[in-house]
């Protein structure tokens, strides 16, 4: 793979590994394990595997490579290891360079199951976790002591569309010696300039944008090839959260065509958050591509875009909220994000159900917020669906 190609060339040839067959569409080794041809090369394979030479499933496969470094090439890191799932991924980057004593600093916005891990799991290993505002870097200065082993933070919030300043907490965390990790699902990876910003970690649902067809579950972490290889990778291996080649193959067909879909559905987020702005009813509307979004000039900065998501408050609460939800006739009710089907989403009684109503009212997460996942629909019938369900509710 030539270092000169740009994004979407990448995105297309990146990691290609060819069978003597030469085919064009990548092939899927659908195996779990390897032969060898002599009893000492699988001994020496076990000491230490060359970089295209491969063991079991669990541990690598050659199409599960070719989404790795293609993905990595994406996203500016040196290396990447697939998972099953966007939340193995998470559990991954945290779980494998954590013991007991270690302390955590997580901004207090979460997506629920990284909430659980966080509030939840780390707890019973003797991991001390401190929460804080993410978008105040005062709370992150007064969190992170010498001895802070890593701070996690979603760089958009979901689904209140907080935007954090990911060079900012870097910088901080980095005087204290601590690891950056980075959820970055609301980034997506075609907007993403976590690493350069300073991130050590970046980890992504691929089942997002990734895949963005509703086909596959599929995770991602990202980072320097010593942190993958040495403290990812026997982690995963131990615990069996690997990506299967098959939605390995899933994922590198969905890096061919990410840019192209993620700018169209960031262009229509955009028109339908310009169309909405100021609706008399809703008691907000929250897309960080808006001039009004209160980080719109991070949001800048950090991704250039706002995005592929639009959260709308509306005024009556989750009356008013189940009433436009049930009047909608393109967009689907589901709690999926970041696919090609637009999918609206009420937070407060699915993906954040499990929080207390103080949880959620300290979050944003109001009975009336909808979270709005712009698909590939034409924008201008995305526009008259959501304003016709607005009418009616």
């Amino acid at each position: 793979m030539s270092d000169k190609w740009n994004a979407r060339t990448a995105l297309v040839h990146g990691g290609t590994r060819r069978s003597q067959y030469g085919e064009v569409s990548e092939a899927i080794f659908l195996t779990q394990g390897f032969v060898y041809e002599s009893a000492e090369a699988a001994e020496a394979r076990f000491v230490e595997a060359g970089a295209d030479e491969f063991i079991y499933a669990r541990y690598g496969n050659p199409t599960v490579a070719m989404f790795e470094e293609r993905i990595a090439r994406l996203e500016g890191a040196e290396d990447a290891f697939a998972t099953a799932s966007g939340m193995a991924a998470v559990n991954a980057a945290l779980m494998s360079c954590l013991k007991a004593g270690d302390h955590v600093v997580a901004a207090r916005a979460l997506f629920g199951s990284c909430l659980y891990i966080l509030e939840d799991l780390l707890p019973r290993f003797g991991v001390e976790v401190t929460f804080v505002d993410g978008t105040d870097l005062g709370q992150w200065r007064a969190a992170i002591r010498p001895g802070t082993r890593a701070v996690f933070f979603e760089s958009t919030a979901n689904p209140t569309l907080e935007v954090i300043d990911i060079r900012a907490v870097a910088d901080i965390a980095h005087e204290d010696g601590a690891l950056v990790i980075v959820d970055n699902v609301f980034a997506t990876p075609v907007f993403s300039r976590a690493i350069a910003l300073g991130a050590d970690v970046v980890v992504y649902s691929a089942t997002k944008h990734i895949d963005g067809q509703g086909r596959a579950l599929g995770g991602v972490v990202l980072g320097t090839h010593d942190f993958i290889r040495k403290t990812v990778e026997p982690y995963m291996k131990h615990t069996g959260g690997a990506m299967s080649p098959f939605t390995a193959w899933i994922m590198l067909k969905g890096l061919e065509t990410i840019d192209l879909r993620v700018r169209a559905q960031a262009a229509s987020a955009l028109k339908l958050a310009e169309a909405l702005e100021g609706h008399p009813k809703l008691a907000r509307i929250l897309f960080p591509g808006l001039a009004s979004h209160p980080q719109h000039d991070l949001v800048r900065a950090q991704t250039g875009q706002g995005g592929t998501v639009v959260s709308l408050d509306l005024k009556g609460g989750q009356a008013a909220a189940f009433r436009f939800l049930n009047a909608l006739e393109i967009v689907v009710i589901s709690n999926n994000l970041g696919d090609a089907k637009s999918i609206a989403t009420h937070p407060a009684t699915t993906t954040h159900q499990r929080l207390t109503d103080v949880q959620r009212a300290a979050l944003g997460i109001t009975p009336g917020l909808i979270r709005f996942s712009v698909g590939l629909e034409d924008p201008d019938d995305l526009v008259a669906d959501v304003m016709g369900a607005l009418d009616r509710a």
